[in-house]
């Protein structure tokens, strides 16, 4: 099961990045080729030193029963935001170059927003035993509220990276353009993250409980 959803999740890896070379036309995209490479560094640490259990690995790869339907819906949504993203971006910064060049420190801004967001996900995902890849009260494994780690913080960390990550998307690209999709991809994220935190509260136990002392959602001090 661990290869042959290693050997998927590069095969996915690599057809996402390919959308960004297609749309540049060319190879030689110095930004595409730095978040491919910054892409390719997480995905070795996700299965290393961030590596998650087998069972968590069974229940991402394919989770059980009881996701919810509107969750169905947002990561459909989201999947065709992030290739509109990478499209978008692509033809921006690597063919038509619609956007003005930005100042190198915002390139760079970019490339750490992105590293970060990326590791913050990464590091949500091992310290959770429960991060499924969909939204439903995971009952066949005695879902359990995770309090440690970055859960200590907000109680949707992995979300929070992925919000800083969509962030440092359009500076590392300097695609003015994809602020478009990107706003819309960090909306999904948010809704998502309300409901998810709305289903947790009515139907998993001890999730009141812990709200009580994590109490923001998302960004600290904020939400």
């Amino acid at each position: 099961m661990k290869a042959n959803y290693l050997i998927k999740h590069l095969i996915g890896t690599c057809l996402f990045f390919a959308f960004l070379f297609v749309s540049a036309g060319r190879i030689n995209y110095w930004q595409g080729l730095v978040y491919v490479s910054i892409g390719l560094i997480m995905f070795v640490l996700n299965y290393t030193a961030l590596r998650i259990t087998p069972e968590l690995l069974n229940e991402r790869t394919k989770p059980g029963v009881g996701t919810k339907k509107w969750d169905k819906v947002i990561l459909g949504l989201s999947l065709l935001t992030t290739l509109s993203m990478y499209v978008v971006a692509g033809l921006d910064s690597g063919r038509y170059h619609w956007s003005p060049d930005f100042h190198w420190s915002l390139y760079l801004l970019g490339i750490l927003l992105t590293v970060t967001g990326q590791l913050l996900f990464l590091i949500a995902q091992k310290q959770n035993k429960f991060f499924s890849s969909t939204v439903r009260i995971q009952t066949n494994r005695e879902h359990q509220v995770c309090e440690n780690g970055l859960y200590k913080v907000v109680r949707h960390p992995a979300y929070l990276g992925s919000i800083i990550q969509s962030v440092g998307f359009p500076l590392l690209f300097g695609s003015i353009w994809s602020i478009i999709t990107v706003c819309a991809s960090i909306a999904l994220l948010i809704i998502r993250t309300s409901l998810e935190d709305s289903t947790l509260r009515r139907e998993l136990k001890g999730y009141i409980e812990y709200c009580d002392k994590t109490r923001y959602k998302l960004i600290p001090y904020i939400w």
